[in-house]
């Protein structure tokens, strides 16, 4: 009786903008089911761990700590039901394979598991059909191992090692509903709802605090709860006697205040992720970006840089350059907020030393963001996997139904694939394909969309450019787009200080340049010089071009489609692979260069990373994660033709992947600037830098360079 009295006292929360939830004080709309399985004893707990090398974090020889040791998992009848069991275990929401043979390397001890037949549903292992504990005729060599999809299952730590005893009550998932039906998204106010055993279920709000709607909001991807403006009204005032037939007749009385918004500096970016809300952190100090350190990198720390750029709390705080590393400094390392910060630099920190770290303990963060349902407008057909297929969308008719339709092929690109991708959940774009005559499996044959034309940041297909009515030259379904999408990218960047330390001058004779003219390497006043006497100006520097993303980077072309050119003896898998330009103050492009891709080849690589990839034999291209390709200042075509150009002041501007003909997590990281000073004899250059890697203010100061306006050497 005692409890049913209290119950009456309890009304349902609802509120604006978000909320949490002290399970002990919840209301359920479903009745509790009877009885709980009681905890396994502490030494009987199952423990996972992924290891084994070379690996990533989310893949490894899968091992298991049972009765005080780790042992493995034999790979006899092992199949994806099961790797998916053991990776929700690992605390990641599934998997995307599994291996056999041993291929992380042996394990040592106990082969605990063998014959392991799972149905994929099961929530453990120990579920699963076998021979039993211990029960094996297996050796190490046949040891299993699992590759896991890089997303965490919400609630779970961010650790190799994981406990999988479960909490009974533990909360999964909050939301809001509505209490008017809407369509508008995001949902920003109704009644919290949360997710328990097969339910949801309601909060009572007896003793609610407004720290619990800061969580909930945190939660549900918004930085805080809509807080109620006072003394914030324009019209402060109004006395009317009845009689006038405008408000402008009555007398008003307007607040004085200052209206106008203080414009906040941002301090903190995010980089390299797929989606909104996640990404290797960055700080702004002194005018240059930089990089967090993992150090103690926690969930509070995290939640203050999410809050800080407009998100809710975060959903994991990623070490160990989980969205690949960053380039140039690390400003910030052992921060330590508690939570409530307004931005990270009100948090404890240290500052870095050459030896505290590396760009491999880069710090990252996965962020709440509000639910748009965008996923729930398009979907891929046809495809062997989830992750490719014919895009298809939701029109609506004049009529007001819904029916799916294609999108027209022609134009389609990395940047539209790119947006499809994000849109659908699925990471980034692996290639934009205009025809998808090989994923013909779907009944939908109408095109709905055509012209499309994004920046690649869009969120939905939608937000992107596109005509009014469809207008698609080939309208048969073999001609709509596709998309292969991806959870992991590459990323390239070029190593700014050493294109400034490389740079000279080379006047090169005529009868040396014929190879180079022949790949188009040379101004367009070569073509009436009188060859083969006389020379050519060049501005010769190196280029060394990192992979610091979380794929290999890889021409789009196969090998056989790569061009022979006869006269350097290599063959190109890239028409374009960079522009070299100079500039005018202006912009204006006043020479220029490209280079082919010579040859993508791993020229060195970091500790402890093996190169992949090499030129020679006809052997593939691309650049290892980790690795760099260099092209020595002394090679062909790694020059700009400046015999034309009068001395003056320049910017030097290289871009990588120009043409975004293959696929990177961050395109804006592809470009590098220098000021450039001409003397008609000598060159420097000055400043050279990624052209996101200074504040707005020091980018302005940097195209103000001195006498970059009048163009004379100052």
């Amino acid at each position: 009786m005692k409890t049913s009295r209290w119950w009456q006292q309890c009304s349902v929360i609802s509120f604006l903008l978000a909320v949490w939830l002290p399970a002990w004080i919840m209301a359920q709309t479903t009745p509790p089911t009877q009885g709980t399985t009681s905890p396994k004893p502490q030494n009987d707990r199952l423990q996972f761990r992924l290891v084994g090398y070379p690996r990533k974090h989310n893949e490894g020889r899968i091992e298991v700590f049972y009765k005080g040791e780790w042992g493995t998992i034999c790979d006899d009848d092992f199949s994806l039901s099961n790797a998916n069991v053991l990776c929700r275990q690992l605390g990641f929401i599934s998997a995307t394979g599994w291996t056999h043979s041993a291929k992380y390397g042996k394990g040592l001890g106990k082969i605990w598991l063998d014959n392991v037949q799972c149905n994929g549903g099961e929530k453990s292992i120990e579920l699963c059909k076998s021979r039993g504990w211990g029960n094996s005729d297996c050796t190490h060599d046949e040891d299993a191992g699992v590759v896991c999809k890089d997303e965490r299952l919400p609630g779970f730590v961010d650790s190799n090692i994981i406990d999988v005893q479960m909490d009974e009550n533990k909360v999964e998932k909050v939301r809001l509903r509505p209490v008017v039906p809407t369509k508008k998204m995001p949902v920003t106010e109704g009644v919290v709802e949360i997710k328990y055993r097969n339910g949801w279920v309601q909060i009572c709000d007896v003793g609610w605090t407004s720290k619990n709607t800061r969580v909930i909001c945190g939660m549900l991807g918004f930085p805080d709860e809509k807080k109620r403006q006072k003394n914030q009204y324009h019209l402060h005032s109004v006395a009317c006697v009845g009689t006038e037939v405008h408000l402008a007749a009555c007398p008003l009385e307007f607040n004085k205040g200052n209206y106008r918004g203080r414009l906040r500096m941002i301090t903190v970016r995010l980089k390299g992720g797929a989606k909104l809300g996640e990404g290797r952190v960055e700080v702004l100090r002194n005018n240059e970006w930089g990089t967090v350190c993992d150090d103690r990198w926690t969930l509070l720390s995290a939640s203050v840089v999410c809050r800080e750029l407009g998100f809710g709390s975060a959903k994991e705080a990623l070490t160990g350059a989980r969205m690949g590393q960053g380039m140039g400094p690390i400003h910030m390392n052992e921060v330590l907020c508690l939570g409530t910060e307004k931005s990270m630099w009100n948090c404890g920190f240290k500052n870095i030393t050459s030896e505290d770290c590396q760009h491999v303990e880069d710090a990252a963060v996965r962020c709440n963001t509000p639910y748009m349902a965008l996923e729930n407008s398009i979907r891929l057909t046809g495809g062997r996997t989830r992750y490719e297929g014919r895009v298809e969308v939701l029109s609506t008719e004049a009529n007001g139904t819904r029916i799916w339709g294609l999108i027209c092929g022609g134009a389609w690109s990395t940047k539209e694939a790119m947006v499809a991708c994000r849109q659908l959940g699925l990471g980034y774009a692996n290639h934009g394909l205009q025809e998808t005559w090989y994923w013909d499996s779907s009944n939908v044959t109408e095109m709905v969309m055509s012209g499309v034309k994004c920046t690649g940041n869009e969120m939905s297909l939608s937000h992107c450019q596109h005509h009014r009515t469809v207008s698609c030259q080939k309208t048969a379904a073999k001609f709509s787009a596709g998309v292969i999408c991806s959870e992991t990218a590459s990323d390239l960047v070029l190593n700014a200080p050493l294109v400034q330390q490389s740079v000279y001058i080379e006047d090169r004779p005529l009868h040396m340049l014929y190879c180079a003219a022949e790949e188009n390497c040379l101004s367009k006043s070569a073509a009436s010089a009188n060859w083969p006497y006389g020379h050519r100006r060049l501005l010769r520097f190196s280029s060394q071009i990192h992979n610091i993303g979380r794929a290999d980077f890889r021409p789009k072309a196969g090998r056989h489609s790569w061009v022979w050119h006869a006269c350097h003896g290599h063959y190109h898998s890239m028409d374009i692979f960079t522009h070299y330009d100079l500039l005018s103050s202006n912009g204006t492009k006043v020479a220029e260069g490209h280079k082919a891709s010579f040859c993508l080849e791993d020229t060195e690589c970091h500790e402890g990373i093996s190169k992949r990839y090499e030129c020679a034999n006809f052997g593939e291209q691309g650049i290892t994660v980790g690795c760099w390709d260099l092209y020595r200042h002394d090679i062909d075509c790694q020059w700009i033709d400046i015999t034309d150009i009068k001395p003056g002041n320049y910017i030097l501007q290289i871009v990588i992947n120009p043409n975004f003909e293959v696929a990177e997590s961050d395109f804006t990281n592809n470009a590098m600037k220098c000021n450039c000073k001409y003397d008609g004899h000598r060159i420097w250059l000055h400043n050279c830098h990624m052209g996101d890697a200074f504040s707005e203010e020091a980018e302005r100061r940097f195209e103000k360079y001195p006498g970059q306006f009048n163009n004379q050497i100052s």
